[in-house]
């Protein structure tokens, strides 16, 4: 099977987490994941996407989710691991990193951002 890749660019507002959310319910459906599994990348989106504004001074954010036959990739720019010491809630950046990290099967990070990585397990197995 070919990947699909399906990229959004959004400006760096709050605002439009909610549409990365809901894009990321519709490929999951699309991809029959479950339910639980659609949420566990609904929330790791969630959380990389806020890392990116409160930590990020681009002024876009690019997600693309890259879609095969056993596994969704998504990769989020301007995520970062270091959380600096001067940010305000830097305690709660550093749980949401590991909230992604305990969600998602793979986690890495780039130069450029994030690399998120849910695995479609095969029922018939």
């Amino acid at each position: 099977m070919n990947k699909d890749i399906i990229s959004l660019k959004i400006p760096r507002k709050p605002d439009y987490i909610s549409l990365i959310r809901l894009t990321t319910s519709g490929i999951g459906n699309s991809m029959a994941l479950s339910i639980d599994d659609i949420e566990d990348i609904k929330v790791s989106i969630g959380e990389a996407c806020i890392n990116a504004l409160m930590l990020n001074e681009k002024e876009e954010i690019l997600i693309v989710f890259e879609i095969e036959e056993e596994r969704l990739t998504v990769k989020v720019t301007g995520v970062t691991e270091e959380i600096p010491d001067h940010i305000e809630d830097k305690k709660e950046r550093q749980l949401g990193l590991l909230i992604i990290k305990s969600l998602m099967d793979k986690v890495e990070f780039t130069e450029n951002g994030i690399e998120m990585i849910k695995y479609i397990e095969d029922d018939n197995q």
